[in-house]
């Protein structure tokens, strides 16, 4: 409604000022003596992600690396929350990461990047959040942020990135991809195609993405119930499902709730945990950073099924570890290093690469549902995880990471045998490699790809003509007109 009465542009604009009233309440709330202003500032910034879950995929990005930080900075830093800011607060963060961090993000960076650098930049948004993490463990420390009456300043730090936001996006284009076989705007392609490639022939990228849109029986994008009906992305589907539940069911929140107890198990005192804490978060940045630099190199699937089957290792070595240090002293430490080695494991490949694949494996049409379907998985993968593991830990004690191990295990298998890599491959050749799978062939003309490719048009008779690179800006101007 908002978007119909005051176009994307205005509604941007007028929702933005939401994140800055709403910090303002956060920082100001000890000083006034008000502390419900926390809970109002927060569901202000919820509103503002809903708020752009409502525009396109280049405006759902602003607050992406802003909400981030300002939930993993907040979570250690009240000492005594409120009931109603924690319902608030989880609300917040599900709409923040379902719907921007870990959806639109990498959807968005995904249609703009180059195939050769498709995996790059979709590990980008896990790399910042790593990032955002760190530097909300650093100013989480109680020499710096840490005390009680600092939280209500720490909590309006989300002004900084928001702003640094608002001032580069705007001049960035919209989604070339989204553009072209969404909105049919050739015109708004050419210039969003020049702006991202520079020098770069763009020709060849244009006949790519109209060679998709040929092969889409609609380019109405589908509903998630489609989605799930549909015979021709059904492996794509339970590709998506397999990988994202596998990433929160591999155990990786059972780690991060229970780190400090793992610590002070392994004779670390109390007062140096949030230091070690925050050593795991530098491990976190780096593992990310080398798992970013590499996935062009070695491919989405090494690092996935590296990344899983490092993780299941590390369990087991948890496991093994909890049994035998009450006999062994060096198992504290042993336990310290499979921690570690879970996290890093994850952070190479599985905390990224699913939302990066996520939208690889589907065309334009079926990519928004697919993210739906992968993002609400994930989540109520992570409520099962944060619900069921005390009890599981009460009754299987040490033995219930072997539950974790097992889940990686499998995981790793099935991307082994069943995903193929996707590394410099267009979405439509990415879909053709499952078209065997799914016993069906691609609907569409298929056109072959040459060497030397001309941008396409249909003339008034219906027949194809080819225009050539001289003539690909009076082609924009007839198609406008």
């Amino acid at each position: 409604m908002l978007v119909t009465k005051f176009g994307r542009r205005g509604t941007l604009v007028k929702s933005t000022v939401l994140v800055f009233v709403a910090g303002g309440l956060m920082g100001l709330s000890r000083h006034i003596g008000v502390p419900e202003m926390i809970i109002i500032g927060r569901f202000i910034t919820g509103i503002h992600s809903v708020l752009y879950n409502l525009m396109a995929r280049r405006r759902k990005v602003f607050l992406s690396l802003a909400v981030e930080q300002d939930r993993d900075s907040s979570l250690p830093t009240e000492p005594t929350p409120l009931p109603g800011e924690c319902v608030v607060q989880r609300v917040v963060d599900i709409v923040q990461d379902a719907g921007i961090s870990l959806s639109v993000v990498p959807m968005f960076l995904g249609e703009i990047a180059p195939k050769n650098l498709r995996g790059f930049l979709g590990l980008v948004p896990s790399i910042f959040i790593c990032i955002g993490v760190f530097i909300a463990q650093i100013l989480g420390l109680h020499e710096v942020l840490g005390k009680e009456e600092h939280w209500p300043l720490f909590l309006s730090l989300v002004v900084v990135p928001t702003f640094v936001q608002l001032m580069l996006l705007p001049w960035f284009p919209e989604s070339p991809r989204y553009l072209l076989i969404e909105k049919h705007n050739i015109h708004a392609t050419l210039n969003a195609l020049r702006w991202y490639r520079a020098k770069t022939n763009i020709q060849a990228e244009v006949e790519e993405m109209q060679k998709e849109q040929r092969s889409l029986s609609s380019v109405r994008t589908v509903s998630v119930y489609e989605l799930l009906r549909d015979r021709t992305v059904r492996w794509q589907v339970i590709s998506v499902m397999v990988i994202n539940m596998g990433m929160q069911l591999s155990g990786i929140d059972a780690i991060w709730f229970y780190t400090n107890d793992i610590f002070e198990n392994a004779g670390i005192s109390v007062s140096q945990v949030q230091y070690t804490t925050v050593g795991t978060g530098a491990i976190e940045v780096i593992a990310g950073l080398i798992g970013c630099f590499t996935i062009e190199r070695v491919g989405r699937r090494p690092l996935l099924i590296g990344g899983f089957s490092f993780m299941g290792m590390c369990c087991a070595g948890i496991t093994l570890s909890l049994v035998l240090q009450a006999h062994v002293p060096f198992m504290h430490y042993v336990s310290v290093i499979c921690v570690v080695g879970i996290i890093a494991g994850f952070c190479i490949g599985p905390a990224g690469v699913p939302f990066l694949m996520t939208g690889e494996l589907f065309k334009q049409s079926h990519r928004p549902s697919a993210y739906i379907v992968g993002g609400a998985l994930n989540w109520l993968s992570n409520f099962t995880v944060g619900f069921v593991f005390p009890f599981l830990q009460m009754s299987a004690g040490a033995f219930c990471y072997l539950v974790f191990f097992g889940i990686c295990v499998g995981v790793a298998a099935y991307i082994y045998f069943v995903i193929p890599e996707t590394k410099n491959k267009t979405f439509v050749e990415i879909s053709q490699m499952f078209a065997s799978r799914n016993n069906c062939e691609l609907e569409g003309e298929q056109l072959p790809i040459t060497e030397n490719l001309g941008l396409r048009m249909k003339n008034r008779y219906g027949a194809m003509e080819k225009k050539g690179k001289d003539e690909m800006y009076m082609w924009s101007d007839e198609w406008m007109g």
